[in-house]
């Protein structure tokens, strides 16, 4: 049984209890939008199999997610045509709904022995997943599956950095980065004649959706699984091999372009782990890339579930905060409107350039968004302003806004899991960054030429 590969410590417990009577055993798929890798979906299986029960699964659409765009709708509708074709394979029933979830899936478990969902950590989705749990009358339990280590395995409170949580994740790789790639042949087969296996999966088009049009969909990122792994492993083929000496070089493009996927749980980290562990790039590249995938990305994670208020200026550190208020009337060279930044109408060419980038692809090179970042809290007459005008921004053009590592990365430029620096106007001792460190460390040139090349 695949379930014996699950750690107990991924399982979240929102209503114990046996499996109650019933005609299948749901799983209601949300954050983790793929098949593979998925240990909310296989335990689901395994749960329907013990039960001599089909299994369903069912993902509910909303289109009024906080902050989405026809830009994230299309990503995820493209994804969720893999997960119709891989399902079907298993023979196992696939439906998606236009409507709240909680609403929803009260109603369709119902009929469910148990109910399997998955873990989102963002404020809505725990929302979401505890009104569920006041509805139904059957168990239910959502299983972590979009982080390597499970956040309260790691810790019991929000961590201060990095550094505090990087010994803390090491100490349980071995347990945890394991690879977890079940039979589909065997692993939850279902009966091919259960009621909801109708061909082909209704799906709301994009244009079924009550949602902002004003931001188009990005070009080079088409969603879904298979993209994901097509993507991971011309990485891992052409780029992983350089990732620890030219990773933060904005003009030679050295990304995994791995974030949109992992946002939609279009692809597991697990599997990236597994994959990028197991590929022939030097120790040092591997090394490199699994503290951005696990530490980075965990330590986002451990934020989020520990601050509820991650979307808030007041969650930044009190230091960060009173530095910044000491200097919040010092003189500005410049302040410019938010309309001014969404139109790449600054004086700074590279700032302009990585501004485009986000707008016309939906991503952003890592070293460029900490520099957009820092620019925006120095063009802005508060500190609150600039808080709010990133995530702003950040949440409406990146395909992976709106996502723990979006909403820590806008906090971390303001001094979220960093330290205190040398003092100086504005900042404070909130770390700062000049366009002259660009241009000393990398070709920005070269960087700002690619991007006008893939917007004109």
């Amino acid at each position: 049984m695949i379930a014996s590969m699950i750690e107990n410590s991924r399982l979240w417990v929102y209503r114990a209890g046996a499996p109650v009577a019933g005609r299948y055993v749901l799983y209601w798929m949300q954050q983790a939008q793929r098949s593979r890798w998925n240990h909310a979906l296989e335990w689901a299986a395994d749960s329907a199999a013990a039960c001599g029960l089909p299994l369903r699964v069912a993902f509910v659409l909303t289109d009024d997610f906080p902050g989405a765009n026809a830009r994230h709708y299309a990503f995820m509708l493209q994804g969720l045509t893999d997960v119709e074709t891989a399902l079907r394979q298993r023979g196992v029933a696939f439906s998606v709904h236009l409507d709240q979830p909680p609403a929803v899936i009260a109603e369709l478990a119902a009929e469910a022995a148990l109910l399997v969902g998955d873990v989102g950590y963002l404020r809505i989705q725990k929302q979401w997943r505890e009104d569920v749990a006041s509805r139904v009358r059957c168990p239910f339990t959502a299983v972590e599956t979009d982080v390597v280590v499970p956040v309260a395995q790691v810790s019991d409170k929000a961590e201060y950095a990095a550094r505090t949580i990087r010994p803390r994740i090491h100490r349980q790789l071995a347990r945890y980065l394991q690879p977890f790639t079940p039979d589909e042949a065997a692993a939850g087969k279902q009966d091919r004649q259960t009621p909801w296996l109708t061909p082909p999966c209704q799906r709301p088009a994009l244009s079924d959706l009550l949602v902002d049009t004003s931001v188009g969909v990005a070009s080079g990122f088409p969603g879904g699984q298979e993209a994901a792994s097509a993507r991971l492993d011309r990485f891992i083929r052409e780029q992983l091999p350089r990732y620890h000496t030219d990773r933060n070089d904005p003009a030679n493009g050295i990304c995994s372009d791995m974030s949109p996927y992992l946002h939609f749980g279009q692809i597991s980290p697990l599997e990236i782990a597994w994959r990028v562990k197991a590929s022939s790039a030097p120790a040092e590249a591997v090394e490199a890339y699994l503290e951005e995938l696990i530490v980075r990305r965990e330590l986002s994670m451990n934020s989020v579930h520990y601050r509820p208020d991650y979307d808030r200026y007041a969650m930044l550190p009190a230091w960060a905060r009173q530095t910044l208020d000491r200097h919040r009337h010092d003189p500005r060279e410049v302040v410019y409107t938010r309309q001014q930044l969404e139109q790449a109408a600054t004086h700074d060419p590279y700032w302009n350039a990585a501004q485009m980038e986000m707008v016309a692809t939906g991503k952003m090179h890592n070293y460029m968004r900490m520099y957009w970042g820092k620019k925006v809290i120095e063009w802005s007459a508060a500190p609150e302003a600039a808080f709010e005008t990133l995530l702003h921004l950040n949440n409406k053009y990146e395909i992976d806004g709106r996502d723990a590592n979006g909403f820590t990365g806008v906090a971390w430029c303001f001094g979220l899991h960093d330290r205190p620096w040398g003092e100086r106007p504005i900042f404070g001792m909130v770390r700062y960054m000049a366009a002259s460190g660009l241009a000393r460390k990398f070709d920005i040139d070269g960087y700002v030429r690619s991007v006008r090349a893939l917007v004109d």
